[in-house]
């Protein structure tokens, strides 16, 4: 496994600075390393990295959510905040009811059993999207309207909302006892919960680095393995609570960041020099999953099901700008950051399989949905990211000197109000 590691951080480094000197972004070139070097391709993954992908994967992923949280504003928030809400269920929900109607046309797939690929095929990766917005929020691009951090808010909110219907639809169609009403009731329930723990967790850590002092690589080493923790604690409680852990994962960043500027600009720029790391091992990882012969048996009918699905959300998407002051350019950027999928769709777009095969069901459908779930990693990931950095670049302003003083002025403020 060792060897497998060096091999992809090597290739990984190479590929990551050659498709940045194409002006590509390096992500792109990561996941299509992932899929070349994976299983299903050349094999040079071994079976024992592929065992420990998941974890590895979630480790990046909580580097990079860490560093979103550090990146969250609470005035930025103020201005965006109901619409994170928006941009997190209504275009999920526009491409869920595309690929409801449309799976049983082009798939030949039941009613329910194409609501459960359009739950699948929902969510968007914040393990794609988080990272491109984070880029644009160091270069204040955008952030006199506060359109990365919109879209970086909405991504794990998204995830929620996306797995909770998702659990209730496969529920429901193999026959399993759900209680709907409590399904449906988890998803305000994790997210509150998700924050409160993030919250009170950044509390406790604002007062312990307050007091002791530590050097800031510990101060990360602490927070990477209370993150770890908080997704452990999920697990345990998922039987009897939902709890988003992601998404407290963020909020300890926003936390301390409200607090303790200096601290949390510093712990984000120990994180920045830990995601070179995290980067290639997320992505290559990323990329591995995509079993390249399933992704390929929907052929032409999954790929048209997969657009369609996305031209839907986009349509969503752009309905959840109405009433802002974006212009046509910027609601485009909105549009194409919805693009990517990746990390829930590698995570559940097998579960269906495994429960259909449990309860006795046709193991073809199941199939079908697994199929469709890596064919939408390997058209999206790659060109969502692509097209949110092109057109990022072109649309996004910098934000004027004006506005840096403006939110300085608020920040003083608040630090004078939390008695910093």
């Amino acid at each position: 496994m060792i060897v497998s590691i060096a091999e992809f951080l090597i290739l990984g480094f190479i590929v990551d600075w050659a498709f940045r000197k194409m002006t590509i972004p390096g992500l792109v070139g990561l996941l299509l390393l992932g899929i070349l070097l994976g299983p299903y391709a050349l094999g040079w993954a071994t079976p024992e990295l592929i065992q420990v992908s998941d974890e590895l994967r979630l480790i990046a992923l909580i580097v990079i959510l860490l560093r979103a949280g550090f990146e969250l504003s609470k005035e930025t928030l103020n201005r965006v905040g109901g619409r994170v809400l928006l941009l997190a269920t209504v275009p999920a929900i526009f491409e869920g009811l595309a690929v409801t109607a449309l799976g049983p046309v082009l798939l030949g797939l039941g009613v329910m059993e194409s609501a459960v690929l359009g739950a699948v095929l929902a969510a968007v990766s914040p393990a794609v999207v988080v990272p491109l917005m984070i880029r644009f929020m160091e270069r204040d691009m955008g952030a006199e309207k506060g359109i990365p951090t919109m879209i970086l808010a909405a991504a794990p909110v998204n995830d929620v909302f996306v797995i909770v219907i998702f659990s209730v639809l496969i529920g429901i169609h193999t026959g399993t006892s759900v209680n709907i009403a409590w399904q449906l009731a988890g998803i305000p329930i994790s997210i509150l919960l998700g924050i409160a723990a993030g919250w009170g967790i950044g509390i406790g850590l604002y007062q312990v680095f307050q007091r002791f002092n530590p050097r800031a690589t510990k101060r990360v080493l602490v927070l990477l393995g209370l993150s770890i923790l908080l997704v452990r604690t999920e697990v345990l409680l998922q039987p009897w609570v939902p709890f988003a852990a992601l998404l407290a994962v963020v909020t300890i960043g926003f936390y301390l960041l409200e607090k303790d500027e200096h601290t949390a600009h510093e712990l984000s720029a120990k994180l920045a020099k830990v995601w070179i790391l995290a980067e290639i091992v997320l992505f290559t990882l990323i990329g591995a999953q995509v079993n390249l012969d399933v992704a390929l048996q929907t052929g032409l009918a999954g790929a048209v099901l997969i657009t369609l699905g996305l031209v839907a959300k986009g349509i969503g998407t752009y309905v959840c700008t109405f009433g802002t002051d974006l212009t046509m350019a910027e609601r485009l950027f909105v549009v194409v950051s919805s693009i990517p999928k990746a990390t829930v769709q590698a995570a559940i777009g097998g579960v269906p399989l495994v429960a259909m095969t449990a309860a006795g069901m046709g193991s073809g459908p199941g199939e079908v949905i697994l199929a469709v779930a890596a064919l939408s990693i390997l058209l999206t990931a790659p060109l969502g990211a692509w097209l949110i950095a092109a057109v990022g670049e072109r649309v996004l302003k910098v934000a004027p000197p004006e506005f840096h003083d403006a939110r300085d002025a608020v920040i003083e403020s608040g630090g004078r109000d939390n008695g910093l």
